[in-house]
């Protein structure tokens, strides 16, 4: 079996699954459940001063027949005492030693307050440090979480006076409620961020009973925004694990966070540059015994691959990842129907005609009708293939290139010379 042990930043774990630092991670009653269950590590749910929770505080987008699409909630950092806290998290390290476990961490922009937390929590031996600049509600109308996390002034102070007072790793949470989380980031490293995290929850509001007319969830007739998680922020968490992968002014390991339900979204997120994920929404939604499976998975993975650590996925998707202006725009692909295994529901000629290029044919022929995309006029959208209910009737094939390779950073170089070259001449 592969070697599943990541070191994060100097946090070593026994595999790359966390719990992230969420309502799962409360106590340490759930913390050292998860721990015999399998899970590698986890963010206790962050520390801080003490506040009230609502009631109710969680809603859920379903889609289509999936349940939890989407989860939205208006918790806030933990309620109950630092002391109660510390006392547990001392037990659990001790219990489990050789399990990752992180404390989140939360205040006032003040010197004086990281200080006197970071020593607090270190003082019972937890392994790294996960400074919450994401969360983005309730604690944000008080001048923390995303209203730190969206100033990258505030991002690297705060990160600067933590490490100051720090002998463990310093993760600093990112909130994705921003134009370029990379600035955030480089400012985290500038501050002396051993790693970071991301994405935390998007800005969201669940719904509107239709009915009622009341928010979803609401709390005696009033609703708040939420932060959004779930499979649904997937697209989006990945996206900007990429972005800061890519940055060679962030060069820090990065945890990835957002919409982790399988093994294989795992893989995705440390192919482009995760040296380790952590997990909520999928454990609210089935239960701590889902690790088993993400384990399994990604063991037999790594062997079918013949890959001997899961290390070395890290970042080996991040140099395929570029600016579109760097794509070629002369590389072409068709879509081809396989008529074998076409059901003839006519999804594919229904999407192209009305919303597409209009290049699939509805023909007849000696077994009835069937349909044929006209290649010429193809221009590789992929739509057909993705709204056919039928795996593997519709292929998009490599056809003949428009030509040599070409990006449009490629043509607006040489437009730049040509243009230089006209005006040279044009001058002598």
């Amino acid at each position: 079996m592969a070697d599943l042990r990541i070191n994060l930043a100097g946090i070593e774990s026994p595999n790359p699954f966390w719990l992230a630092s969420a309502p799962p991670t409360n106590t340490g009653y759930q913390v050292q459940r998860a721990f015999e269950a399998g899970w590698g590590g986890a963010v206790w749910k962050t520390l801080g001063e003490p506040i009230i929770n609502t009631s109710a505080r969680f809603a859920a987008v379903h889609y289509n027949g999936q349940r939890v699409a989407g989860f939205n909630n208006i918790e806030l950092i933990t309620d109950r005492p630092l002391e109660v806290n510390l006392k547990e998290i001392y037990e659990t390290k001790k219990r489990f030693p050789k399990h990752a476990l992180v404390a989140s961490l939360m205040v006032e922009p003040k010197r004086e307050k990281w200080h006197e937390i970071v020593k607090r929590v270190e003082d019972v031996g937890v392994d790294g440090l996960e400074l919450n600049f994401g969360c983005p509600h309730g604690m944000a109308e008080r001048g923390m979480g995303a209203a730190s996390g969206q100033q990258p002034d505030l991002v690297e102070m705060q990160t600067m006076w933590a490490k100051e007072a720090a002998k463990t790793p310093v993760i600093v949470k990112l909130t994705p409620n921003i134009t370029d989380i990379t600035v955030t980031a480089r400012h985290a490293v500038m501050g002396g961020a051993d790693a970071i995290s991301l994405i935390n929850t998007i800005n969201s509001l669940a719904g509107v009973d239709i009915h009622s007319w009341q928010t979803i969830p609401h709390v005696a007739g009033k609703g708040a925004h939420g932060g959004y998680c779930g499979p649904a922020v997937k697209p989006i968490a990945l996206n900007m694990v990429a972005e800061c992968a890519r940055n060679p002014q962030v060069g820090v390991p990065i945890s990835g966070i957002g919409g982790i339900s399988t093994w294989q979204d795992a893989v995705e997120f440390m192919l482009m540059g995760a040296t380790g994920v952590q997990i909520c929404t999928a454990a609210m939604h089935h239960g701590f015994r889902i690790v088993e499976e993400m384990i399994d998975g990604l063991n037999n993975y790594l062997d079918d691959k013949g890959i001997a650590s899961v290390e070395e996925l890290i970042g080996k998707s991040v140099p395929r990842y570029s600016n579109w202006g760097d794509l070629d725009l002369n590389y072409r692909v068709v879509a081809r129907i396989n008529t074998e295994t076409c059901i003839n529901c006519n999804k594919c000629h229904i999407a192209c005609e009305d919303t597409s290029h209009q290049c699939i044919d509805m023909l007849n022929g000696d077994g009835g009708k069937y349909l044929q995309v006209r290649e010429e006029d193809c221009v590789g959208c992929n739509l057909c293939s993705i709204v056919c209910p039928v795996d593997g009737a519709i292929e998009m094939a490599e056809a003949a290139p428009a030509g040599a390779p070409m990006s449009w950073n490629d043509r607006q170089r040489t437009l730049a010379k040509l243009n230089a070259g006209t005006a040279e001449m044009e001058a002598v």
